[in-house]
């Protein structure tokens, strides 16, 4: 008879975990791909014109130091309010108005990366 040792239950549960995470990675994967696709999409109406090119000193996409740093002194509510107010340089909501808070968080963080 073989004796039941901790080690001979916890391999069958560690693979088990792993399938479990694994599965969940790809799943969150094909959901996600289509949310990335619409952002995108968004952006390419709506932002480009000046976050592509810095155009009226708009901060530029992919502009990663400069993003985090107004998220960080700003926060992420301060810079929703102030694309759904406008600024002197950018029309009230961004010219998407369409957009919700999280539309406008969505890409936030999609022209900061």
């Amino acid at each position: 008879m073989q004796k039941t040792t901790s080690k001979t239950i916890q391999i069958p549960m560690r693979k088990t975990a792993q399938k479990l995470i694994v599965a969940t990675l790809c799943a969150s994967v094909l959901v996600s791909a289509p949310a990335v696709a619409a952002v995108a999409d968004t952006y390419q109406k709506t932002c480009a014109t000046c976050h592509d090119s810095g155009a009226l000193n708009a901060p530029k996409k992919g502009d990663t130091a400069i993003w985090e740093r107004l998220k960080s002194q700003k926060g992420m509510d301060a810079l929703v309010q102030s694309t759904k107010k406008g600024m002197p340089q950018m029309p009230a909501m961004g010219l998407c108005g369409s957009c919700s808070d999280q539309d406008f968080k969505d890409l936030i963080n999609y022209m900061a990366n």
